[in-house]
């Protein structure tokens, strides 16, 4: 608490580089976040999508490998900004958010403090997939290695604010470990890790993952006007939920 006192740009109640800096190093430090987010996702793309044939078959203008590279570098975004967010719910746990409120630190620098640091996260855990598949036989062009890589990262922004709002939700310490099969549930019924056929595919249509899945692979997946502009409605549905929820709780949980 010293630290941020002592501080100049904390009375203003701002955004501050020596907070962002130490919740960075809070976040790398807990072994559990950086081992889902950095490491999972880049082995999972070397167990089931480098095999020979993935590599040589064709998907849209890239390869299935390549596909299965975007769909981990999603899942790996996901994980890591859901981690982000959540870590509210153990700050509140062991007193840490309440000892920030005693600091000039505005809540609402606190939130975006939490966003930037998932996003930060987020970013390195989609150009480790990415740089794992680029050595590996993914095949992408050259305009969609570029914008797959930003949709999957900016898509996640989704999952930071789906964090915060079950990191408002629950107050337990072990939050991510409820909300890591959470997520795998999602990534299959969002048809993230494989093709839906059927009604699977239609009602995998409303998953908050879905719509991530279709906009990341767009540039080399080619899908149809109308599904990607299904893909946006539901991204943004889902952001407005989420950033919603974790609105109306936050203001409960400052307002204590």
């Amino acid at each position: 608490m010293s630290v941020l006192d002592t501080r100049p740009t904390v009375r203003s109640g701002g955004l501050n580089a020596g907070f962002l800096r130490i919740e960075l190093l809070r976040m790398l430090r807990n072994r559990r976040t950086v081992i889902f987010s950095l490491i999972m996702p880049p082995l999972f793309f070397v167990i089931f999508g480098t095999t020979s044939g993935y590599r040589n078959e064709s998907f849209g203008s890239g390869n299935v490998t390549g596909y299965v590279m975007v769909s981990m570098a999603v899942y790996g975004a996901m994980l890591a900004t859901t981690s982000g967010g959540a870590m509210v719910a153990v700050e509140r746990a062991v007193g840490w958010s309440r000892q920030l409120r005693l600091t000039p630190l505005r809540p609402l620098a606190y939130v975006a403090t939490k966003i930037i640091i998932a996003m930060v996260l987020g970013f390195f855990s989609v150009a480790v997939v990415f740089a794992v598949g680029s050595v590996l036989g993914a095949h992408l062009s050259a305009s969609a290695w570029v914008g797959c890589f930003l949709i999957a990262w900016i898509g996640s922004l989704v999952f930071a604010a789906f964090g915060l709002f079950m990191g408002y939700l629950l107050p337990s310490e072990n939050v991510m470990q409820l909300l890591g099969p959470v997520l795998a549930l999602l990534s299959f019924a969002g048809g993230l890790f494989m093709p839906l056929h059927g009604w699977f595919e239609t009602v995998s249509k409303v998953i908050p993952t879905n719509g991530v899945a279709v906009l990341a692979r767009a540039p080399f997946a080619e899908p149809s006007a109308g599904a990607i502009l299904l893909a946006i409605v539901n991204v943004l549905a889902w952001a407005a939920v989420f950033a919603g929820g974790a609105a109306v709780l936050f203001r409960r949980d400052t307002a204590r």
